[in-house]
């Protein structure tokens, strides 16, 4: 695999960064070499952040923003509104969004031609499975499906293992997190 980059489109407290973290825990343990980081500043909650990922078969060298994402992933869907979500997405670049919107309707409101497009409803599978709005890890389970960067089983694997650490003696959030991921890697539509 050729150098992959994807960035991540958030608000504080939605999970942008862990998202992108878990991501690359996962890339590792099939033996890609992965960099995850945000890019923030005094940002508060709800305030737009940024988290990206690269992702390679061989060392990644490179060590800058990414200005050219081959995937956009937006957990919040206002922030379409005002922020350009698209900006340096290639021609045959993916985009994939938390919305209740059809491809049809990101298409014609991004102005999009030749990107793929693909949007999953992660804040109603976390609202149903979470019991509160936190599209991360719905939005990570659809990432896995329209990417095809890694097999779902380890990635799952993966991130059962970083949540049980994050959440010890929280078999509920852990479980509930597997679940939305499940179910957002069945539910995403192209």
């Amino acid at each position: 695999m050729a150098l992959l980059e994807i960035r991540w489109h958030g608000r504080g407290g939605q999970g942008a960064k862990t998202a992108a973290l878990l991501f690359a825990d996962a890339a590792i343990e099939t033996g890609k070499y992965i960099q995850a980081f945000p890019e923030y500043g005094p940002e508060r909650m709800g305030a737009p952040v940024f988290a990206f990922n690269r992702v390679s078969d061989e060392p990644i060298l490179q060590h800058c923003g990414i200005k050219n994402p081959n995937i956009v992933v937006v957990l919040d869907p206002t922030l379409m509104e005002t922020i350009g979500v698209t900006e340096g997405l290639p021609a045959d670049g993916t985009i994939l969004v938390n919305t209740q919107k059809t491809t049809d309707e990101i298409k014609k409101q991004l102005k999009l031609t030749t990107q793929k497009i693909y949007v999953v409803d992660a804040s109603k599978i976390s609202k149903e499975i979470l019991g509160r709005e936190l599209p991360n890890t719905p939005m990570l389970g659809a990432l896995i499906k329209v990417s095809k960067l890694l097999e779902f089983e380890p990635m799952l694997k993966s991130v059962r293992k970083r949540l049980e650490k994050k959440f010890p003696g929280r078999p509920d959030v852990v479980e509930g997190n597997i679940k939305a991921i499940k179910r957002a890697y069945e539910e995403v539509q192209e």
